[in-house]
């Protein structure tokens, strides 16, 4: 039986796309997978995934980047696995290492790590372009030591092909055994749930619906109290009702209470051509709500060609309130949409068509293996 760890120094052992989606996906095919992570919890199996702790767990960032590569390298070597799969930047090297030692590496690109440090605001302000250069130079010399790459949207494997012939386009397409309650489409509710920050354009939100009859507006999610203290100053924070952090089963309540999800994200990951690895728009679409989101390329051209939702301008509050009052205004419309919606991620946007991708991959690589 070939032997596969995962290996991640900033992820939680659950982590949905991690855990729930690769690993469980290759222990059900049939490897003998391992996932090897930083916390202080009980080695355990789940799923048939053989969890791994280092028994380290960072207090900071800073931390993580400067001790966890000794923890990681120990376990890795007592599991001594015949691949080796690597989730977080700051493993480069340490993936470079095994690669060394003769063992198969794949490298997951999440995101575009390079852009996505333009939004990184713990780095300051003043040598962040620096330390955006001189990562895409380390990603760079890295990328194209190891047997293959997997990325999320197709921007990202078009700039790591040039680095590694060996790309495959894994997304993050949401697991379709969610099942979603059937929408009421009754309240003029709309919705969104997860990380609340400034790249999800919530003050913009809140501007548009001020002036919307009967609009409410159901937040969920962590949020940073400078931030959130700012949200609530404004006028139609009383339209708003923020539940915190909750666990999944409410926020289906939350879906299928609403008239629409909101996606409108401005951070440089998304960008004017999108990507398919957050998994917002998807979660919605298997909801059976109609989405209402940023117009990048991506984005739009599943808008468009689904017919189940609405695509604005992020930043253009007028154009946001227009896309809300039609939607909240108009619930056979909305009802189309959302039903458009859930049937094209059953068909189309979901995670058991990555699954078969990422086992022909490593059926693939394993025919490399003596």
């Amino acid at each position: 039986m070939i032997k596969v760890c995962h290996v991640t120094s900033a992820h939680h052992r659950y982590d949905v796309r991690v855990f729930r989606k690769e690993c469980a996906t290759l222990a059900k095919a049939g490897y003998d997978c391992y996932l090897l992570v930083n916390d202080t919890l009980k080695d355990e199996i789940n799923e048939g995934v053989k969890i791994r702790s280092t028994g380290f767990m960072p207090s900071s960032r800073k931390e993580r980047f400067l001790k966890s590569h000794k923890y990681l390298l120990k376990k890795m070597t007592d599991i001594d696995a015949d691949i080796y799969h690597f989730h977080d930047p700051d493993l480069l090297s340490l993936a470079s290492k095994m690669k060394k030692r003769g063992k198969k590496v794949i490298f997951d690109f999440h995101e575009n790590v390079s852009e996505q440090i333009k939004d990184k605001e713990w780095i300051p302000s003043i040598i962040r372009n620096f330390i955006r250069v001189a990562y895409d130079q380390y990603e760079k010399f890295y990328a194209k030591k190891f047997n293959c790459l997997i990325t999320v949207s197709p921007n990202i494997v078009e700039k790591l092909k040039k680095e590694n012939k060996n790309v495959f386009m894994v997304t993050n397409y949401p697991i379709v055994d969610n099942v979603f309650k059937e929408p009421e489409f009754k309240k003029k509710n709309v919705c969104f749930a997860g990380g609340i920050s400034e790249q999800w354009c919530h003050e913009s939100i809140l501007d548009a619906i001020k002036d919307i009859h009967g609009c409410r507006y159901i937040l969920a999610g962590n949020a940073d109290n400078n931030y959130m203290e700012k949200l609530k100053r404004k006028l139609a924070w009383e339209k708003t009702e923020y539940l915190g952090k909750i666990e999944f089963e409410k926020v289906k309540d939350i879906y299928a209470d609403s008239m629409a999800g909101l996606a409108l994200n401005i951070s440089s990951q998304v960008g004017k051509t999108g990507t398919l690895g957050n998994t917002k728009l998807f979660e919605f679409m298997l909801a059976g709500i109609p989405v209402i989101c940023s117009d990048n390329e991506l984005w739009k051209k599943i808008i468009d060609e689904n017919k189940c939702g609405v695509v604005v301008n992020p930043g253009n509050v007028h154009d946001i309130k227009d896309a809300i009052e039609y939607v909240v205004n108009n619930a056979e419309d909305a009802k189309k949409m959302g039903m458009n919606g859930r049937k094209a991620a059953i068909e189309k946007f979901n995670w058991s068509k990555e699954a078969q991708k990422l086992c022909k991959l490593y059926f693939q690589l394993e025919k490399h293996i003596s």
